[in-house]
């Protein structure tokens, strides 16, 4: 059957790629065996990356607060939890269940596999798992979906694009149509875009100007799918999924890339201008890309690292911080209450609605809420976030390694407001000696400074390892993400806020 019908890559979450590789990687140039699929298979059960159906109340409430599973509780999960899932090339069970996990990273060029066959982490696979370079994100995937064509050798479409490339040109397009009002793509115009057969933006904006002239920018739902229908075949699928679950997937994947922007309340897509440069050289490198019949070809094609590439982007340059104005902006457009709810989404790990923060990964979503918490509450504080942003002021990459997430500056007080999103044993492991180092490029200077550490829950081990470093004169203050917002709202400097409760007690 001709597979037009794929309007999304097919990928699922990016949310945890990283999480998932970092398990492989330790098999990096082994041999995938059954061995070693049951090995991944339990570390990701141990961890809670995988939570299969059958399982005890205790083994939910453990992964409920990322606490890792005993040795034996791993293996009750595994044994309970025969699969029958089947993929294409794998024999059915765990072997399937593990290209599932990991097909995403094969697709983007970042691990190859089969089973029985050697594992190979490329490149751009070891820069995304450098824990260090944090912004290395941002490059991996510009680099990867700058050549990621959908007519490819693990994808099996006619579709013939790169979405990518197709989303930019039709950008530009529109953008230069003085008829328009160079905001991009509307969202609403998206579906049209992932239904697009080939790389002809030229017919494509014609199409949406098209569009436009007889509608305007609020087509109704039924306009947009039968447009979309008349370039689909006859089978049918989700209307809800082609008009906004494939649009927001296809938003969020883009937006890893650092070379896109959300406008007018997010109903429109446009380029980043910050990253114009990166922009303008991909248009010239990958408008037209090689064919590969061989996925070996393909994947090593994908998975190489464009060096010319990484020093356009603005990660590698100087950064372009977020000014004062751009924050006060969100600030002055997110009502406390927004503000509130949305922090407390996160603690609870639920989902966002809103157009515009939905779009943003979950992590670097917590530094920019609390950024506009503190400045909402505390109108006068210097507050220095040190994310990357659009050119709209929404994160897009973490800061360079060895800095805080948000430095705060109140009289002679420096305060480095550290977040994070994990709870159980990794969030010491993983949190705890960079708060650290980050207070010790203060002391080194002698200057006065203590860390405001924030999390949905605070693990035993964070607040026992704060405590003993106390004794060197490392200050860290504990707060969870509900009573961050309690003193936020009750006082009016950072430091009243930090001092005045401890969730560790």
């Amino acid at each position: 059957m001709k597979e037009y019908q794929k309007l999304k890559f097919n990928f699922q979450s990016t949310e945890f790629l990283s999480e998932f590789l970092f398990i492989l990687y330790k098999y990096n140039n082994f041999i995938l065996t059954d061995n070693v699929i049951v090995d991944v298979a339990k570390t990701l059960i141990q961890k809670g990356l995988y939570q299969p159906t059958k399982h005890s109340e205790i083994i939910k409430e453990k992964w409920k607060n990322e606490i890792e599973l005993t040795d034996k509780e791993t293996e009750t999960v595994f044994q309970d939890n025969p699969q029958s899932h089947k993929e294409a090339g794998f024999e059915r069970g765990w072997a399937s269940r593990f290209d599932t996990w990991y097909k995403l990273g094969k697709e983007l060029g970042l691990v190859y596999y089969w089973q029985n066959e050697k594992i190979e982490f490329s490149e751009s696979g070891k820069m995304l798992l450098d824990k260090e370079n944090p912004q290395n994100e941002q490059f991996v995937f510009a680099n990867a979906f700058a050549k990621f064509y959908r007519h490819n050798p693990f994808k099996k479409v006619l579709n013939q694009n790169v979405p990518l490339i197709l989303l930019l040109e039709t950008i530009q397009l529109l953008n230069q149509d003085k008829e328009f009002n160079n905001t991009g793509i509307s969202k609403k115009e998206l579906p049209i875009l992932l239904c697009w057969k080939d790389n002809n933006a030229k017919a494509l904006y014609l199409e949406i100007k098209k569009l436009r002239k007889k509608y305007a920018y609020t087509p109704s739902n039924e306009v947009i799918l039968d447009i979309c229908y008349s370039y689909l075949d006859e089978t049918k699928r989700d209307d809800d999924s082609i008009l906004s679950d494939y649009p927001d997937d296809f938003v969020r994947k883009m937006r890893l890339t650092g070379l896109i922007s959300v406008r007018g309340g997010g109903r429109f897509i446009d380029i980043n201008t910050k990253e114009l440069s990166a922009v303008t050289y991909i248009l010239a490198n990958y408008k037209h890309h090689p064919t590969h019949t061989q996925e070996k070809l393909f994947f090593d094609y994908i998975g190489s690292i464009d060096n010319l590439l990484l020093q356009q982007l603005s990660a590698y340059k100087i950064p372009i911080k977020t000014t004062q104005k751009e924050l006060q902006k969100w600030v002055d457009y997110f009502e406390w209450d927004t503000l509130k709810h949305e922090l407390l989404l996160l603690a609870k790990k639920s989902s966002s609605k809103n157009e515009i923060l939905k779009i943003i990964e979950n992590p670097l979503r917590l530094e920019f809420l609390t950024t506009l918490a503190i400045l909402k509450k505390i109108p006068f504080a210097d507050v220095k976030p040190n994310f990357i942003a659009d050119d709209e002021g929404l994160p897009v990459s973490f800061a360079q390694g060895g800095m805080a997430d948000i430095e705060c500056f109140e009289n002679e007080t420096v305060i480095l407001v550290e977040v994070t999103l994990l709870t159980g044993t990794q969030q010491h492991i993983r949190e705890s000696f960079s708060i650290q180092r980050h207070l010790e490029n203060y002391l080194n200077k002698k200057i006065k400074v203590f860390s405001l550490f924030i999390s949905p829950k605070v693990f035993v081990d964070t607040c026992r390892y704060a405590k003993f470093i106390a004794q060197d004169g490392f200050e860290i203050k504990i707060l969870n993400i509900d009573l961050f917002i309690t003193q936020l709202e009750k006082y009016p400097t950072l430091q009243n806020v930090a001092y005045q409760a401890n969730s560790c007690l």
